[in-house]
Parts: structure tokens; sequence; C-alpha cells
């Protein structure tokens, strides 16, 4: 079987060690060639060319960020039976999707288990998102970007809020830790005015528009990501085999809020109240604002946008479990 390897070496918790000693593994029983990440999309191009060059399996070894964009890659003609394989090798600081198809999140120990699950032939189609964002003020199609694959998760406000400040954090040399993410999300939440003016309102077919939003949470797995190795899980029945699930927030107070992440991060969450509103296997929906949001797509800050188009693709792309 032939194999593309994919390895970002800036990723948190990667060293050429742990690189050195998987490419051995996994050349004792695959034909692998090895490639290294060198600027963001980087990814996203080699796991094109795979496709392109027919190789059966790209393995990626790095965070959820070098997942998304090799998935875009492998899917940059959309779904097929010519797609190459993807499997998972945790090399981050949180791995949601290695988390959950099952995998390790020690990476020598996951690449061990990505060998034997090859020999036993366990591998499984899995549903993924997709999402476009509006350019400019709404009109036609020409409006909105080209849709961008996402595989555990999407967001707009005040999620993607907190992932920009974060990643700011990141480039003046702060390491990716909870206590970074929690500092973020306090001064977002207190600072920033769309909790007290949420912008927002959701769309979705054959239903009334749902207005004054501030937080809106895509979610393609459950949960929908870590704090450490404690999960964060707004929407607990969402899963590979159904369509995308959807928690969003109105306007709250901090103790409200405080008790809704008290909620989502329980032994068994069911975030439940005021000014909190989910659905489950949603095929589609659309976010619009009144000012201009940011958005993510498995935890990547893309920007700022005014609207949001996202969509449910079943059987997208074959992975190893």
């Amino acid at each position: 079987m032939r194999a593309l390897l994919v390895a970002n070496p800036a990723a948190t918790t990667t060293t050429r060690k742990v690189r050195d000693v998987l490419v051995r593994a996994l050349s004792s029983e695959l034909d692998l060639e090895l490639a290294e990440t060198a600027h963001r999309g980087h990814a996203r191009e080699l796991a094109a060319q795979a496709t392109a060059d027919g190789i059966d399996l790209v393995v990626t070894l790095g965070g959820d960020g070098t997942v998304n964009e090799a998935a875009n890659g492998l899917l940059t003609a959309g779904p097929g039976p010519d797609v190459p394989m993807l499997a998972v090798v945790p090399g981050g600081s949180t791995n949601v999707f290695a988390r959950a198809l099952g995998r390790s999140r020690d990476p020598v120990e996951a690449t061990g288990e990505i060998l034997d699950s090859l020999r036993a032939g366990r591998t499984r189609l899995v549903s993924l998102g997709t999402a476009e964002a509006r350019v400019g003020g709404a009109g036609t199609t020409e409006d909105w970007t080209t849709p961008r694959w996402f595989v555990f998760a999407a967001g707009m406000g005040f999620d993607a809020d907190v992932i920009s400040r974060v990643e700011a954090q990141r480039a003046r040399g702060r390491r990716s830790t909870g206590s970074l993410y929690i500092g973020a999300g306090v001064n977002a939440f207190l600072l920033g005015r769309d909790r007290r003016r949420p912008p927002m309102t959701l769309q979705l077919p054959g239903t009334a528009p749902v207005d004054g939003l501030f937080l809106a949470l895509v979610s393609n797995v459950s949960p929908w990501t870590y704090l450490g190795a404690r999960p964060i899980d707004p929407s607990p029945a969402a899963s590979f085999d159904t369509g995308l699930d959807l928690f969003a927030m109105g306007r709250v107070g901090v103790v409200r809020m405080l008790h809704h992440v008290r909620q989502t991060m329980a032994a068994r969450p069911d975030a439940r109240g005021r000014g909190v509103h989910r659905w489950h296997d949603l095929g589609e929906l659309t976010l619009t604002s009144t000012r201009p949001q940011g958005w993510q797509l498995d935890g990547d800050h893309l920007g700022t946008t005014t609207g949001l188009r996202v969509r449910s693709v079943p059987d997208a792309l074959r992975v190893v479990v």
C-alpha cells in the first residue's frame, strides 16, 4: 500500500525523534513517503497531490489544523472512490478528530493502532461538513467563498473571537494551554460587546429565524473540544453517523454563562435553560450577522464575515479507525 505521511514540524507535541520513530514503524509495512509542511496550507497541497498521484493512504502527524488541511486537499474534487484514505496520528495540543476516531493520545501508540487497523481492514466512511462565508452583502452566489471542508467543528461569533485572541498570544510566543484559552474566553466575554447586543440570526430550512445570538457552535462529533483532558460537550448527540448539531446562545449574564459552561463540562453534559438553543442532525443552516463576526473551522480562525452557510455531507471520507 502506497502511503504519504504529512508531518507538521511545528505541531505542539511533535518532535523530530517521535517523527523518526513513526516513519520507521510505518515504513515496515507501507510503501511510505514523508513530506513535512513548510507553510500554512501546505498539508492541503500535499494531500491534493497525493490524490492526483493515486496514493492509497494519507497519514497526518500534527494537530487538528493539519488534519483539516489534509481533508480539504483529499476532497478537492469532492468525495469519491479514488480519494485516498485518511489516518490521523495526534501531534497537536487538542487532537479532537483523532480522539473522536478512538486514537490514543500518544503518537507512538496511535501509530501502532493504525497499523493494526490496516491489517484488520478497519476503515469507515464518516460524514463531514462544509462552510462558506459571505464576502460581501447579501445577494448572488458570488458573494460567498468557495465551500471549505471541516472535520469536527465550525463556529461563528464568540468562539471564533476566543480562538483569534489565543492565536494572537501564540504569535507572541505563548504556549497553547488550557489557561490561555480560559483567559481569552473571560476577556472576550467580559469586554466584548456582542453578548450584550447579540448580532447573529440563525435560519434553518422551513422554520422561523432565531435572532439575538452571540455564539453558534456547529459540531460533527462529540465532544466539541477539550480543556486539557476535560471534554467540553455542548452537543453530546453529535456523531459521524448523523448530520450536524448546533449549540447557540442568546444574551446571558456572567452567572448564567458560567452555569451553562459547567453544564457542558459535566459528567453527563446536557446544557439547557434560558439563552440556550440546541438542534440535532441538521442537513444545513445559515448564520447571518448585522456586523462582522469571526468564524472558525476546526479551531482555525479564518477572518470575519457577516454570513456563514454550513452543510452536512454524509459518507464524505474514508478513515482508518
